[in-house]
């Protein structure tokens, strides 16, 4: 049993880094991704590099790995790798102290087959980290609330670590550290809330030194808040909203448990009372921020914001599977069948399926990158057209500045501060925010090209367009690609709030025999793939 309980949780992390690994995303996988990269190369939360709130030890982390990979995707993927095993092994730990060994193989399959903790582990996004936290703190936890008064600070200092990583795991989690305290004498709960209080400074006044000062930080994480998040609270939403998440917040409980989730039929069919201990600890756990992403704000492709909820999950799932394992009629050949058929739903579900965090996805989404890359010097040369991106998750202005260092990107549509609009602008993978429109050499400017996957992108493209005027306009096509642009004398109309962008002058029309269209911008050389440029 000794050998057994220190050797299978290593064998279920080795497992989960060689799935995860082998099926890594090669390329920055979305908007927040990009972000992620280049705060690793400059850090500050004012330019969103990363976004607010910042992630600053999530960065060092990253930037430490970078330094021996060298390729700013690959470390913070491999980051998600490492959490991902991590997460596996305490679950493991902890359903092994509450229920026995058989509930904590039956909780790391939970685990290891999750398709959203499984996606989670392939991307260069934080959740995983999250989690693994998520799971490291509860353990520790635990081992408090059964009078383990030594992990009192090995608590607060993982939960202060936790924190500097994703800063909202101090709201979610840290109820459930204080809620273990309870019982602690008065003298170590001092020295533990002491603790957490020197942790979470160490990493907390480097970060604001770094972003610029407090004002600098703190006016950008506001900014971003009243932007996004606090536009769709159930305070100031109606209720159909409300309703939709919390139908978001169940849809995506049960994308991380997939098949697995069939489970939950097993406590409604068996007698006698849960440990009531137990209970009271996992509602503590998970409360805080099932209430927040339920109440507050959750949209489903940020739906890795409830994986620090699959170490809870994957525990009482387990313990329950465990019960029917035992229990059931089926023969031993019966039970391995329906679980190597709920194993590979849920592999299939992860591989194949249409959402956007499936494997299928990754390479769907990377394979139009690539493309994209491919495709676009063709149409636009970095010496006089200027990239026009859009805040979209997928090839938004983001990936067009990361992978297109050497053009000039301007985000549509500005943003809004406290000190007038602003626009963010990205060129050799350095952030600013512009109050002007950028002067220099420009002749054309070009639309950085959405998916085109869904319906949407391509009505939000056309109602942008509208802006402009129709004649002005061209289409250029490269390959299987239109690239959409103009003059750089109608970009002003894009961005009317701007200093100067109504100005008359800030951009002369050049005329090229054509009034205000501009044609045969680039020679293209004979190999190249055939362009074709018209106007609609």
């Amino acid at each position: 049993m000794i050998r057994s309980s220190k050797l299978e949780p290593l064998l279920f992390a080795a497992a989960v880094g060689l799935s995860r690994y082998s099926l890594r995303s090669h390329r920055l996988y979305d908007l927040d991704s990009v972000n992620f990269a280049l705060g690793i190369e400059r850090f500050s939360p004012q330019l969103h590099q990363p976004h607010p709130p910042g992630y600053f030890l999530y960065i060092c982390i990253a930037r430490l790995v970078n330094f021996f990979v060298h390729d700013a995707n690959l470390a913070l993927v491999l980051v998600s790798v490492a959490a991902s095993c991590g997460a596996i092994a305490m679950v493991y730990r902890l359903t092994l102290d509450w229920f026995g060994p058989l509930e904590a193989r039956f909780a790391s399959m939970v685990f290891f087959f999750s398709p959203l903790g499984w996606f989670h582990g392939i991307v260069a996004l934080t959740y995983s980290v999250e989690a693994f936290f998520s799971a490291a703190v509860a353990y520790l936890c635990w081992r408090i609330n059964l009078g383990g008064l030594t992990s009192t600070l090995p608590a607060a200092v993982t939960l202060g670590i936790s924190a500097g990583v994703r800063p909202s795991s101090l709201l979610f989690l840290g109820p459930l550290y204080l809620y273990s305290l309870r019982g602690v004498p008065i003298g170590k709960r001092l020295s533990a809330v002491m603790m957490l209080a020197v942790v979470l400074a160490a990493w907390f006044i480097p970060m604001i030194v770094l972003s610029g000062g407090p004002h600098a930080y703190f006016e950008a994480l506001f900014a971003l808040w009243k932007a996004v998040p606090a536009k769709g609270t159930i305070f100031n939403s109606s209720p159909a909203n409300s309703l939709a998440r919390v139908f978001v917040v169940l849809f995506i409980g049960l994308l991380m448990c997939g098949s697995s989730s069939l489970a939950l039929s097993i406590p409604l069919l068996r007698t006698g009372t849960a440990d009531a201990i137990k209970t009271r600890f996992t509602l503590v756990w998970i409360a805080p921020a099932l209430c927040f992403y339920t109440l507050v704000f959750l949209k489903f492709v940020n739906s890795g914001y409830l994986l620090l909820l699959l170490p809870p999950i994957g525990i009482w799932f387990g313990h329950w599977l465990a019960s029917w394992y035992r229990e059931t009629t089926l023969s031993a050949v019966g039970k391995l069948t329906l679980i190597a058929a709920c194993a590979v739903t849920n592999t299939f579900i992860f591989l194949a399926s249409p959402l956007y965090c499936s494997y299928r996805s990754v390479r769907q989404f990377e394979d139009q990158l690539q493309s994209v890359t491919v495709a676009f010097p063709f149409a636009a040369s970095s010496g006089d057209t200027l990239i026009v991106g859009f805040d979209s998750h997928f090839l938004g202005y983001r990936h067009a500045g990361y992978y297109f260092p050497g053009y000039l990107t301007l985000e549509y549509p500005a943003v809004r501060f406290p000190e007038g609009a602003r626009v963010f602008s990205l060129e050799d993978r350095k952030t600013r925010l512009l109050s002007e429109l950028p002067q220099g050499n420009y002749r054309r400017f070009v639309f950085f090209p959405l998916p085109t996957d869904d319906p949407a992108y391509g009505a939000y493209m056309d109602k942008v367009k509208r802006l402009l005027p129709e004649k002005s306009l061209e289409v250029q096509r490269v390959g299987s690609h239109e690239f959409v642009g103009g003059p750089i004398s109608i970009l002003p109309l894009l961005f009317p709030a701007i200093t100067q962008a109504s100005k008359v002058g800030v951009y002369p029309p050049h005329h090229s025999g054509a009034g205000d269209v501009y044609t045969n911008v680039n020679t293209v050389p004979h190999e190249a793939p055939p362009v074709h440029t018209e106007t609609p």
